[in-house]
This record gives C-alpha cells, structure tokens and sequence, in this order.
C-alpha cells in the first residue's frame, strides 16, 4: 500500500508494466480486495506529470482505454484527431463495437455522435462512412 509519500515508480513498472489487460484488472481487483480502495483513484492521488498519464491510461483495459483517448481528443482544444482516426481504422469492427460501448458506459453518449458533433469536413465523412461499414459488419 502507498504511504503518502509518493509511490515507487520503479516497483510499480515492474508489476504493472510487464502485464497484459487481464493481468492488470486482475491486480486492480486484488487491490481493492485487499485495502477497499480503487488502484486507479490511488494511483492518481500518489503519482504526477507524465508518468501519471502513462500509468492512467496504462491500466485501464483496452476498449476502457480507448474510450478515454477518444473523448480526450475530442475535449482537446488543439483539435488534433490523430486518436480517432487510428481508432477507426487499426481496430477489428468487433473491437471497435466494444470501445463504443465502453464509451457509451463510460460518458452516457454515443462515441460516433460526439465525433460527428466535433468534427467536420473529411474527418466528419471519414467517421460516417466508418459508422456504415461497422453497421453493415456487425
């Protein structure tokens, strides 16, 4: 458990870093089992700058991670979409149909209506034309 000193980067690299998702969930569960709170939240609480992020977003599951990727670059001001448009076109329609749902859980909004409400011209096509070939798939 952390001490409110900061937390040992190099220990907590060495469990979470070298773990895959299931791993990882499982390591998040096992915490809260054993000390009743969120390893998220205390990760949060304990670590800062970019180790903070890397190990944030490090932890979540994959389709959580995503999720949370996209709407941060959909929230960003800078408007780069670079996340989404990977997003769109790396993952498998069925992977794609998961970290919509995980963001629909997550923000209570539908992932393909924020991006057509954030973005236009051939970023706004791009994404319709990927919605149509998800529907058609799945």
């Amino acid at each position: 458990n952390f001490v409110g000193w900061g937390a040992d980067g190099k220990a907590i690299i060495s469990i979470l870093g070298h773990r895959n998702a299931t791993q990882r969930t499982q390591i998040r569960e096992a915490y809260h089992n054993l000390f009743q709170e969120d390893l998220i939240k205390r990760l949060e609480s304990e670590l800062s700058g970019d180790f903070e992020r890397a190990m944030y977003r490090w932890i979540w599951e994959p389709a959580e991670r995503e999720a949370l990727l996209a709407n941060l670059a959909l929230k960003s001001a800078d408007k780069n979409y670079q996340v989404i448009v990977e997003i769109s076109c790396v993952l498998s329609p069925e992977e794609l149909f998961v970290v919509r749902r995980a963001y629909h859980n997550r923000y209570k909004r539908s992932l393909e209506e924020d991006v057509a409400a954030n973005t236009t011209g051939h970023l706004g096509r791009a994404s319709h034309i990927i919605q149509q070939n998800l529907d058609i798939v799945l």
